[in-house]
């Protein structure tokens, strides 16, 4: 017999309140620690750790994909307990300090994140790819006191910072002055106290304003995001042979936010996680059928990878059980075509911004996975509302309108920019995502659209008005504009439209190269057309729709 509903005027089948026009969630409640309670997310994670049932001291926790380096959980902890007590008296690290770090995934990260997290530290991660204007501005806007490095993105950073090496043997040192594997003694040895309302992370997400933003998140938002994943993972039926150990292969870059919220997650959980410094497709093939993968977060030129290639015939993938795919729209088309040719692994979409700490909605168990074109239902914890963008009027299910989420997850605020914060978060803590979404008469989400102008290259936001300034710093550009346009593998390429100036003969390439060497590669602009003039509104403000009209018309060429 279903339980009766505790509040008759939220609708059980779509959670929608007709009388606040608020969406809660469909998810049964998960507990939180008291928020009074002193509590960092390493100490979290680590306790959750201790009651699971599919990892023991002895079992593998991380392994380097191509090395085959490997961690038990028992190496883990005792290499994070080193570094935290290492940090703190070495280098006089504590609470609230801030500390960057440009590498490419190794073994070595989630030990600094973890003993960084564990300090009080707030932890920000960056692409290595970045340019150094990008690193600079990302500098300017975290402050930090200290930098983690690799011999090959060291030279990106100020000679003023003070930096360490992970690749050195001073950071292997430091890692393994202690042999203690008691994921208490952080907190009982060094007397470190990490209140839940801290900073926990700056990551960088982009802005329709052009430049990178910092999105601080705390302590508790991430002890919230994963409650719901640790209370709410499927039972074991003790009727049916037991699962095989949970095996995660992570393509995804651990400074991205779905990278490092799979990482808690992944520890939490007691999964084995192996990790490629690099990905290449066939490798990634390989990597599945050598470690016997279970499970993989991906983007969906990921899975268009997975359903058109024929070298998926030539490994072993029968391991492969899930793919969680978020970052970016799974068309209903792609995970039909993925499900006639892997019949045996299931997709679970999610959505998710940088200002949530990851998920805020999510599809689970085998009936929603089945809702193929929405990201799921809304996440434990969280409530939305889908606003008319010109009225500001919330709207019921089945109508599109302005995603706006609220919730424990949510983000504290930008870093440094106290107008970018207030246009987003207004003050009865409502994240305003500009995603033009709806909500069917059952609680599942779609996304229709980006109202904000992000261009989605994989799982990488690419702001236009960023690439337009540069563009129109250059001597023969007279005006500049920057679209989407539909590319099946990445999902969307950025596209400049250029006017040049009188006297300029400025081709395609020049425009491309003028670009690629002052951004990182998923910044690039991968096509251009000559125009006469950039479509404006009355107010200035670049008419990007008829731009794309314009772009899809069919008569353009790739250049």
């Amino acid at each position: 017999m279903a339980e009766p509903n505790p509040n008759p005027s939220i609708d059980p089948n779509s959670g929608f309140c007709a009388q606040t026009k608020t969406y809660h969630s469909l998810r049964p409640n998960v507990p939180l620690p008291p928020p009074s309670q002193p509590l960092s997310i390493s100490q979290f994670t680590l306790s959750l750790l201790q009651t699971s049932t599919t990892a023991t001291p002895s079992t593998t926790f991380l392994v380097n994909a191509i090395t085959g380096q490997a961690l038990t959980y028992s190496q883990f902890i005792r290499q994070v307990n080193s570094l935290s007590f290492s940090l703190k008296t070495h280098y006089s690290l504590r609470r609230n300090d801030v500390a960057f770090i440009i590498s490419p995934p190794s073994l070595n990260i989630p030990v600094l994140y973890f003993s960084l997290l564990a300090l009080g530290v707030v932890i920000s991660p960056v692409n290595p790819l970045s340019s150094d204007s990008e690193i600079s501005h990302q500098i300017h806007l975290s402050k930090p006191s200290i930098a983690f490095a690799t011999s090959h993105t060291s030279h990106k950073l100020p000679s003023n910072l003070r930096t360490i090496l992970i690749d050195s043997p001073q950071f292997v040192s430091l890692s393994n002055q202690n042999q203690n594997d008691d994921v208490n003694f952080i907190n009982s040895t060094l007397g470190v106290e990490v209140n839940q309302s801290d900073s926990s992370a700056i990551l960088y997400s982009s802005g329709t304003t052009g430049k990178v933003k910092g999105v601080l998140l705390t302590h508790r938002n991430l002890i919230a995001l994963i409650s719901g994943h640790y209370h709410l993972k499927p039972e074991v039926n003790p009727d049916e042979p037991p699962p095989p150990h949970p095996v995660s292969l992570f393509t995804l870059p651990l400074f991205h936010v779905f990278g490092f919220f799979m990482l808690l997650r992944a520890l939490t959980l007691g999964e084995t996680l192996v990790l490629m410094e690099r990905f290449d497709f066939e490798t990634m093939l390989k990597v599945v059928e050598k470690y016997k993968v279970t499970y993989m977060p991906v983007s969906p030129p990921l899975i268009v990878a997975f359903v058109k290639s024929e070298l998926t015939k030539k490994y072993d993938l029968s391991s492969l059980l899930v793919l969680g795919c978020g970052g970016a729209p799974l068309g209903k088309e792609l995970a039909e075509k993925f499900k006639e040719k892997f019949p045996n692994v299931e997709i679970f979409q999610g959505y998710g911004l940088t200002e949530t700490g990851g998920g805020a909605a999510r599809t689970m168990g085998p009936d929603e996975v089945k809702r193929y074109g929405s990201v799921g239902r809304l996440a434990e914890l969280m409530e939305a509302k889908i606003v008319d963008p010109a009225s500001g009027e919330a709207l019921p299910p089945g109508q599109k309108g302005d995603l706006w989420l609220r919730g424990p997850t949510i983000m504290k605020g930008y870093v440094g920019d106290e107008k970018a914060t207030s246009e987003t978060l207004d003050s009865e803590g409502w994240l305003k995502t500009g995603d033009l979404c709806y909500f069917d008469s059952n609680g599942f989400l779609y996304i229709v659209d980006r109202l904000k102008e992000l261009i989605k290259y994989k799982a990488y936001q690419v702001p236009p008005a960023e690439l337009e300034h540069l563009l129109q710093s250059n001597p023969e550009i007279a005006d500049a504009a920057v679209i989407p346009y539909p590319d099946e593998e990445a999902g969307q390429i950025p596209m400049a439209f250029v006017v040049r100036k009188p006297g300029s003969n400025i081709t395609a390439a020049q425009v491309m190269d003028f670009i690629a060497k002052q951004v990182a590669p998923y910044k690039k602009i991968r096509r251009v057309a000559f125009i006469n003039a950039i479509p404006k509104s009355p107010a200035g403000k670049i008419l990007r729709r008829e731009l794309v009209n314009h772009a899809l018309s069919g008569n353009l060429s790739k250049l």
